[in-house]
C-alpha cells in the first residue's frame, strides 16, 4: 500500500473529500451564527411561566402570570420557573442538533 493514502482511494479522491469537508466546516459557521440570532420559547405550569432562549443557550426573558405569584408558595413558583427554563434550554438544543444534522448529513462528528 502506498505510503499517506487510504485503501481504494486515489489521489484525486482525498483531495475532493478535503475540499467537501472545507465547505461543511464552513456551511457549520454559517449555521451556528445564524442559530445564535434565533429564539425559542418554552413554557410550563399550562403557560404560567414562559422562558426564552437563544442559540447561544441564553436566557433572555422569562414572563410570570401574575396568577402563579402567591407569597405563601415561593417554591412551586421557582419550580415552574426553573422547568420553563431547562425546557427552552432543550428546545434551542434540539434546534442546534437538528440543523446540524442538516449540514452533517447524520455523521457522528466529535465535538459537535
Amino acid at each position: 500500500m502506498a505510503r499517506g493514502r487510504f485503501p481504494g482511494m486515489g489521489g484525486g479522491n482525498m483531495g475532493n473529500m478535503m475540499k467537501q469537508m472545507q465547505k461543511m466546516q464552513k456551511q457549520m459557521e454559517d449555521m451556528q451564527k445564524s442559530l445564535e440570532e434565533k429564539e425559542v420559547e418554552a413554557s410550563a405550569g399550562g403557560g404560567a411561566i414562559t422562558a426564552k432562549v437563544n442559540g447561544k443557550r441564553e436566557l433572555l426573558s422569562i414572563n410570570i402570570d401574575e396568577s402563579v405569584v402567591d407569597p405563601e408558595d415561593v417554591d412551586m413558583l421557582q419550580d415552574l420557573v426553573i422547568a420553563a427554563v431547562n425546557e427552552a434550554m432543550r428546545k434551542a438544543e434540539d434546534m442546534m442538533s437538528s440543523e446540524m444534522q442538516k449540514i452533517t448529513g447524520g455523521l457522528n462528528i466529535p465535538g459537535l
